[in-house]
């Protein structure tokens, strides 16, 4: 018994190709939105790079001073002056801020605005 391979002819799947185009032109295949859009890399790699001091608020309220020294995927080392560097996992952060933009200089600049 001999087995016939069946095979579509170029000519069907031209056909099939154009009935799905007919049936919505105007659909494009969409793209998914990018899952990382680097901007963090671009923030932590901008605050090693000057060595700004930092202050880093954690989820159970804490705060720790330091500038960072690198960074990976999930944690960061943090070095601080005259105290023991640190390796900080991000899970555990709540925030961060630069110390010259900080809440501490928020208020310094409400008491100064009332004191006019």
């Amino acid at each position: 018994m001999n087995r016939r391979l069946i095979r579509p002819s170029l000519s069907e799947i031209k056909e099939k190709m154009s009935q799905e185009k007919d049936r919505d032109p105007g659909a494009k295949k969409r793209l998914h939105p990018p899952t990382d859009t680097h901007a963090e890399t671009y923030y932590y790699l901008k605050q090693m790079n000057k060595k700004t001091p930092m202050a880093v608020v954690f989820a159970d309220g804490e705060t720790i001073e330091g500038y960072i020294e690198w960074y990976d995927r999930s944690c960061f080392k943090l070095n601080r002056d005259g105290a023991p560097n640190l390796m900080v996992f991000k899970n555990q952060v709540k925030y961060l801020y630069k110390l010259d933009e900080g809440p501490e200089r928020e208020a310094a600049e409400d008491e100064a605005g009332k004191r006019k």
